[in-house]
């Protein structure tokens, strides 16, 4: 579902990610973690298409990200990292025009608008424009755009960012719910987060590969059983 082959990026001498390659199955729900600066976001706007791989390759339903851009989006939802819209805008009518760019019509857009409106609890908020909304519903806003279109595949970075500890908990039951049915990749500083949604868990320091197994088994490298203990071993 998802596949990066030596993918590689330099920002103007600086090599953010450097030759990684792995691949998630369907019905994955991959955390994909790393320190500051690792090469995270960077490797999911490449994923995204949203900037071109120096080297590499990456593809979506086996869709390559650059030569076949339009099937490769049509099949991902992507929430980017801090979720920007249009301030101006409310949410209603941005889920309107989000829903136009998938090209969404009839009684499925309807259904879809209705589900990712009430699943995220949006009704109290449909009417007012997303500057004047908290960090939180704006996450919300952001998770309804990606998930709008029923992609088999979702790139969420820091899903629960902004989120109060009810939010956190009813967004990560989301995640469970569609995992059943789509391939994830979640990347987060929350390591509590990878044991509670993650069948998988992915790490990368420096834009390499440090390491890549199950949450039990990372857990299990170290004598205390702590994820974050072993994060701080392989990724310092």
């Amino acid at each position: 579902m998802i596949k990066t082959q030596n993918l590689s990026k330099h920002f103007d001498g600086i090599l953010a990610v450097d030759d990684l390659s792995f691949s998630v199955e369907p019905g994955e729900v991959l955390g994909f973690l790393g320190p500051n600066g690792a090469g995270k976001s960077t490797t999911m706007r490449m994923l995204a298409g949203f900037i071109t791989p120096t080297a590499g390759s990456a593809s979506i339903c086996g869709h390559d990200v650059a030569q076949e851009p339009i099937a490769a989006r049509t099949a991902l939802g992507y929430l980017p990292e801090g979720a920007p819209h249009y301030g101006e805008m409310t949410v209603a009518s941005f889920l309107n025009f989000v829903a136009d760019l998938r090209g969404l019509g009839g009684a499925h857009r309807k259904s879809r608008l209705d589900y990712v409106i009430g699943r995220l609890q949006l009704d109290g908020v449909i009417a007012q424009t997303i500057d004047t909304l908290s960090k939180g519903f704006k996450r919300r806003v952001g998770l309804a755009q990606a998930i709008v279109h029923d992609p088999k595949v979702l790139i969420l970075d820091e899903p629960t960012d902004g989120l109060d500890p009810l939010q956190k908990h009813e967004v990560r039951t989301l995640i469970g719910e569609i995992a059943k049915e789509k391939t994830i990749v979640i990347s987060t500083h929350i390591l509590e987060e990878v044991d509670a949604v993650c069948t998988r868990a992915l790490i990368i320091a420096r834009g390499r590969l440090v390491a890549d197994d199950t949450p039990a088994a990372l857990k299990a490298r170290a004598p205390s059983g702590r994820l974050d203990d072993v994060f701080r071993a392989v990724a310092a």
